[in-house]
Parts: C-alpha cells; structure tokens; sequence
C-alpha cells in the first residue's frame, strides 16, 4: 500500500472537499448527538460515522494509501445510496438532518456525486502492471526511465 498519485493534482481538490465534509459532519454530528443524549436517534449516529468516513478518505487519498481510501470511498457511496433510499422511504427519516440523507440534500447534494468522484479519481491514478499509473506519470516505485550511464 505505498503512496500513488491520488492525492496530487485534481486529488487535491478531492482531499479538499472531503476534509470540508469532515469538518462540517463533525461539527453537526458532535452537537446533534451531544443536545439528544440519551437518546440519540440513529440517524446522528449515522452522520458521525460518515464524518470518520470522510476523514479517513482524505488522509488516505491524501498519503495514496489505496486498500483504505477504496474502501473509505465504497463504504461512503453505499451508505448515501442506502440513507438516502432510507429517507425517501420513511417520512421520519426525511427530517432527521443527516449528512447522507435525502441523498446529501442539507449539504447540495455534494455527498452523493463526491463518492464517485472519488471512485473515479482512485481508478484514474490506479497503478498499473507496467509501474507507470494511469495517468502516465510513473509510480514511486518505478525507477528513472533514463539510466546513469546516460547521464
């Protein structure tokens, strides 16, 4: 799992918007669960998780640490698919203020399409069989295409 390409150029934007996300789910999630105490509905259980999820995806696309940031990214595309889902479905869900509800409604609807953008961006900088990523910038790992005895 050594560092890859995805947290450079547009990854940059991606980590951006995600710790934007973290920042504003922990801060809603934190004073949703804190003033319900004890009995926290489900729903602000939900959007803290999401806020773990949206950290864990900007550090891990940031540090190209790819196993976690795919399944950061994964875990986030079905969760606001299902909440969301969830909440068209149930009338009480629809006004639980929730990160992944109504499909990230509360938060312009940046929660779903960020997701697959992610999922896009850690396909486009995957790295390749060949050592040179999808990008064709080569990955850490590849040696300098020109040799010392051409220097």
């Amino acid at each position: 799992m050594g560092g890859g390409v995805s947290g450079k150029g547009f990854g940059r934007l991606v980590v951006t918007v995600y710790g934007i996300l973290a920042f504003a789910a922990i801060g809603r999630s934190s004073y949703q669960v804190s003033t319900s105490a004890p009995h926290v509905p489900t729903a602000y259980w939900l959007s803290a998780l999401a806020a773990v999820v949206y950290v864990v995806a900007a550090v891990a696309i940031a540090k190209g640490w790819r196993r976690p940031a795919w399944a950061a990214v994964l875990f986030e595309a079905v969760g606001v698919l299902s909440v969301g889902a969830a909440s068209l479905a149930s009338a009480r869900l629809q006004h639980d203020g929730t990160v992944w509800r109504m499909f990230g409604a509360d938060y312009g609807f940046v929660p779903l399409v960020l997701p697959f953008v992610g999922l896009w961006w850690l396909w486009r900088t995957r790295p390749s069989v060949s050592g040179v990523a999808a990008t064709g910038a080569p990955s850490p790992s590849t040696p300098a295409s020109t040799p010392e005895s051409e220097a």
